[in-house]
């Protein structure tokens, strides 16, 4: 029997990679990590350990672009309904590898959703087959990022610093297309030129797609309108007081290896 874990460099696959290594030992484990070539260069660190703390080597699978890459050859530009990069870059790389590597007779995927995300499970579930997948956390004991911030700390650990920093997921940087408004605006603030970056290549891709298009979207008036990383960053430096030009609780969401059926 192969247990393989969707290890994406969060804290959540930590902890269940942790549990399945308790269950059914190393031997048949595997931390399947999809390198999407923009993650914070602390997720290697993190990842590294973790797996050597478990016993088990990380296997990596790449595509080998990056999201903008990946938008330009789509001709579509992610947000929060629509992300090709997930497909690309950690859905179908991860299932040539099971496809490959595994029999979805003898195989178990493991996710890291956890008890607040339970509705999500059996569209997963759907998703992976033939494959039999499951998500640990879903489960009793139930925990959150907070306590196996503090276990992964009492275990020897280092968790990922995007954490430390106010992000709420460890995945592209902290600059991930599914995040929303408030997710933009605290990446502006603590990561600068990665919103800078990001900026020029949302208007690059703008202007090679010939559309109004944008990662956010705007909703005030009763209307939803493309709100560009430009317009956020001018609404934010801008005027005063910052915090009432922007949605504070458009933080979005990233489910990138949660769903292999999402289109591409």
């Amino acid at each position: 029997m192969k247990h393989v874990v969707m290890f994406s460099g969060g804290i959540t696959s930590w902890e269940v990679a942790r549990r399945v290594a308790r269950e059914h030992g190393p031997d048949d484990l595997v931390l399947l990590f999809a390198d999407t070539r923009v993650e914070d260069p602390d997720l290697y660190r993190f990842t590294a350990q973790a797996a050597h703390q478990i016993g088990v080597p990380i296997t990596r699978v790449a595509d080998g672009r990056d999201p903008w890459q990946v938008f330009a050859d789509q001709r579509r530009l992610g947000n929060s309904q629509i992300a090709p990069c997930s497909y690309w870059l950690k859905i179908k790389p991860c299932r040539d590898w099971l496809n490959a590597h595994t029999d979805p007779a003898s195989t178990t995927v493991y996710l890291g959703i956890d008890w607040t995300e339970m509705h999500r499970l059996p569209a997963i579930e759907r998703g992976y087959r033939p494959f039999t997948a499951t998500a640990p956390l879903t489960e009793a004991p139930y925990t959150d990022k907070r306590t196996l911030t503090e276990q992964a700390r009492a275990a020897g650990l280092e968790p990922p610093r995007l954490y430390r920093l106010g992000f709420a997921h460890n995945n592209c940087g902290g600059a991930c297309v599914r995040g929303g408004q408030a997710q933009w605006a605290h990446l502006l603030r603590v990561f600068p030129e990665r919103y800078a970056a990001a900026e020029q290549h949302e208007q690059r891709l703008r202007a090679h797609l010939g559309a109004d298009v944008a990662i956010l979207r705007d909703r005030t008036g009763g209307t939803t309108r493309p709100l560009t990383l430009t317009e956020l960053r001018h609404r934010i430096h801008d005027s005063t007081p910052a915090t009432a030009l922007f949605d504070l609780a458009d933080w979005g969401g990233c489910g990138c290896t949660t769903a292999l059926g999402d289109a591409a």
